[in-house]
């Protein structure tokens, strides 16, 4: 603006009769320095995207050669690989190694600004948001385009006085909560002198037998078994009870029943208890209550259910009972022209069944309404309605132990293994991520150990 008022004054000088320049001259040098003007402060589209997670990364990404200026707007600073996150809780890696930094963005894609902060309401009519910034304050945005990819949380049921008991495992902060407690429940274990406390610290209960409960039961079951062996004179870890709990009738219930017994049956091999059929009623420092009967224990970890952020609900739109926002086709809020919902917040429905809130799901979605996006600033309609591509789903069951299914194709054991340890050591968010996992991988794979078997010090 600096520049512009000198301009202004020089130009403002030379209007004045002078033998250096005619008033044809000056007239022309002002209307050239209008244009000029104009083109500065000439506005092009502002696209905000709530949210770093797969979604919003992958709209981000198809964005990058629009003629648009993207805001990318998250309370964390980081992008996690949510699929790997039961390796940070049971030690096998540490967050930075399934971590990258949001605000790398910037130096790699020149129309994005990252925001650091949390949307606190959204005006539609006005087509503004709030955000809070941590030592800043709310501040309103502008936009054009709102793109929602704020995920899920953990869901209680309608019990969230059990999150105070029962840590969810959501992000890096609930994987080293988890970590803490796992670890700390084996040192209780072995300074203690009563034997029913002893027990109590050594039995872990995990409430949800999904793909999160599965590996994280089969993780910490190795690392009791293999890890821990001999680090402690007056306990044996082996001994350790880890039981999964569920309401279901069996483990895995996305899976097929074929593949969901063989997991069951390779979860005993490992010495993990699965209770199926099994209601929680009450989870309480001491333990749960479970059809009924007490399972005493100081670790309980809750990997059942999820709900979408309160994001979708400040829209003001028809949500589902996950409060994920109801979209059309192309993934759109019906009655709120350029503002879309992709990821675990969006509920779209593809052959009468909901697309699963999975992250290749994600992904697409995010890709799909970039593009769609970007061919609107182009002037262009999209016709095609999205339409998710099934790429299968896997789950880890330990070492040398997944399962895959993707149609028809049911495989598991150690082959599945290595295409599941292959296709996720690739789809880390950096490369140095990928080196970094790929080496602790095959340390704890020779040797049993794990790098990140630290508990935090109290403050």
């Amino acid at each position: 603006m600096t520049e512009l008022r000198t301009e202004t004054d020089s130009i403002d000088k030379t209007e004045a009769p002078t033998d250096r320049m005619s008033s044809a001259e000056a007239q022309r040098s002002l209307q050239h320095f209008t244009i000029d003007r104009d083109l500065l402060e000439a506005k092009v589209p502002r696209i905000v995207i709530v949210g770093g997670g797969f979604a919003g990364l992958a709209a981000a990404h198809a964005l990058r050669h629009s003629d648009a200026e993207l805001v990318l707007i998250d309370r964390r600073n980081h992008h996690i690989f949510q699929p790997l996150l039961y390796q940070v809780a049971t030690a096998v890696l540490s967050p930075s190694e399934i971590a990258a930094p949001i605000r790398q963005l910037e130096a790699t894609q020149r129309n994005v600004t990252v925001l650091l902060a949390e949307v606190t309401g959204i005006d539609i009519a006005s087509h503004t948001i709030e955000a809070s910034s941590p030592g800043v304050g709310v501040r309103k945005i502008g936009f054009d385009y709102l793109v929602i990819a704020t995920g899920m949380r953990p869901s209680y049921f309608g019990h969230d006085e059990f999150a105070r008991y029962a840590p969810a495992l959501k992000n890096l902060n609930d994987a080293e909560t988890i970590r803490a407690k796992i670890l700390g429940a084996f040192e209780r274990a072995a300074t203690t002198e009563d034997e029913g406390e002893r027990v109590r610290q050594m039995t872990f209960v995990l409430v949800g037998a999904g793909p999160t409960g599965v590996e994280l039961a089969a993780s910490l079951a190795q690392m009791v078994k293999v890890t821990l062996r001999g680090n402690f004179r007056r306990i044996d870890p082996a001994k350790a009870s880890i039981i999964l709990l569920d309401a279901g009738k069996r483990v895995l219930p996305t899976f097929a029943e074929s593949l969901s017994r063989k997991v069951a049956e390779h979860l005993d091999k490992l010495g993990v208890t699965v209770l199926p059929g099994v209601k929680v009623e009450t989870v309480d420092e001491q333990g749960v209550i479970a059809g009924g009967n007490r399972i005493p224990s100081a670790t309980v970890l809750w990997t059942a259910g999820v709900m979408a952020s309160p994001i979708p609900k400040m829209l003001g739109s028809k949500t589902d009972r996950a409060g994920r926002a109801l979209v059309d086709p192309f993934l759109k809020v019906v009655d709120a022209p350029g503002v879309f919902v992709v990821g675990d917040a969006a509920s779209v429905m593809q052959d009468e069944y909901p697309v699963p809130g999975v992250a290749q799901a994600a992904i697409q979605e995010g890709r799909y309404v970039g593009r769609l996006i970007a061919k609107e600033l182009k002037g262009q309609k999209v016709k095609r309605p999205f339409r998710y591509f099934d790429k299968g789903n896997m789950a880890v069951v330990g070492k040398n132990y997944a399962v895959l299914q993707r149609g028809w194709l049911r495989t598991s054991g150690f082959l599945t293994w290595l295409v599941w340890a292959f296709v996720h050591v690739l789809s880390l968010p950096q490369l140095q991520n990928r080196l970094r996992v790929q080496r602790q991988w095959l340390w704890s794979y020779f040797t049993g150990q794990r790098s990140s078997r630290l508990i935090p010090e109290p403050p």
